[in-house]
């Protein structure tokens, strides 16, 4: 029998509902000065006194990736991968990340391993250009077991109210541009972990705990030299290709991917071969080798791949959305 995302124990349906639960909870709280609602890439919050310039928010985790730097005792990569996680959804909305905080939680703490994890943090927030300007250190005894740590972290940034990125000026006929990922990133290795033995995941380490790639100055460079900027952006996380590519789409839209476009990293189709995995479960589930989309006008697909740089390749364009079609379709074969 193939294996799911789910059968490892993630259920991306259940997330998706948490989120609409969430939803009237987080309105419930809203102030004037808050863009939007949940769900979106960030928060995003007008300064007050100057609503033309917003706050945006985000916070995210590495996952169970971390159990592998765990068995390595690898630890000075997965705090790139924590900056990365926010930081890359900021850009998504088109806001500057201007700082950062992580918390940590263990269950004894560590001083040098957890000194090497915010080594990470901080290399990955002087690439991004953001202060790490503080965060918090838990020790929970008997909860956390011996050895192991969790990681967040949480991005602050600022965009102009005219220049968010948001799905809106998307039209039928833009371009899709994928940006190449570095690996498997920071999602699906709950399967990862189904699919390879522990004694295979140690040896690979170096290979899989390869860190998320930082999209931040390629996408802001790309909004800024974009006529009218970026039409929609999207990061490629929880949900995998599938569930991501087309999150900024409106309703009558569709981001349609072609296959074989883009390269596909090796190691995609190994854990598709070795699970076995259903090439859709892999496109829900995993980058399958772009890490990030962004969408421009026809006419300005030059510019946005001189932008973006190396790898960068046009993979789709918007259509119309069929009668009962999603936010993505893929045409020809990723694997």
């Amino acid at each position: 029998m193939a294996l799911t995302y789910e059968r490892s124990g993630v259920s991306i349906a259940a997330a998706d509902r948490l989120i609409e639960l969430i939803r009237p909870l987080a309105a419930s709280t809203a102030r004037a000065e808050v863009v939007g609602s949940v769900g979106g890439y960030a928060g995003l919050f007008a300064l007050p006194g100057d609503p033309e310039r917003l706050l945006a928010a985000t916070t995210d985790g590495v996952g169970t990736k971390l159990k592998i730097a765990a068995l390595a005792r690898l630890h000075d990569t997965v705090g790139i991968d924590l900056v990365a996680m926010s930081v890359n959804d900021l850009v998504c909305v088109g806001a500057e990340p201007l700082l950062f905080l992580d918390y940590v939680a263990t269950g004894k703490l560590d001083a040098d391993v957890i000194a090497q994890a915010v080594s990470g943090i901080a290399a990955g927030c002087r690439e991004a250009g953001c202060a790490l300007i503080g965060g918090e250190t838990a020790e929970h005894p008997g909860f956390h077991g011996p050895g192991t740590y969790d990681l967040a972290g949480f991005a602050v940034g600022l965009v102009r109210r005219a220049d968010v990125i948001d799905g809106t000026r998307a039209a039928a006929g833009d371009v899709v541009v994928g940006v190449p990922s570095s690996g498997l990133h920071s999602n699906g290795f709950s399967l990862v972990r189904r699919i390879l033995p522990e004694e295979e995941l140690a040896v690979r380490a170096v290979e899989l705990l390869t860190p998320t790639r930082l999209y931040v100055k390629q996408v802001l460079r790309a909004h800024a030299g974009v006529a009218g900027g970026l039409r929609a952006a999207a990061h490629v996380t929880g949900g995998g290709l599938w569930g991501r590519a087309g999150r900024q789409m409106a309703d009558g839209l569709q981001v349609r991917l072609r296959g074989g476009s883009w390269t596909v990293p090796a190691i995609f189709d190994e854990l598709r071969r070795r699970g076995p995995v259903e090439p859709a479960e892999m496109l829900r589930t995993f980058n399958c080798g772009l890490g990030m989309v962004v969408v421009v006008p026809a006419g300005e697909v030059d510019r946005a791949l001189a932008a973006l740089g190396t790898g960068a390749v046009a993979v789709g364009e918007v259509v119309p959305r069929p009668a009962g079609g999603g936010p993505v379709d893929i045409e020809g074969n990723v694997f």
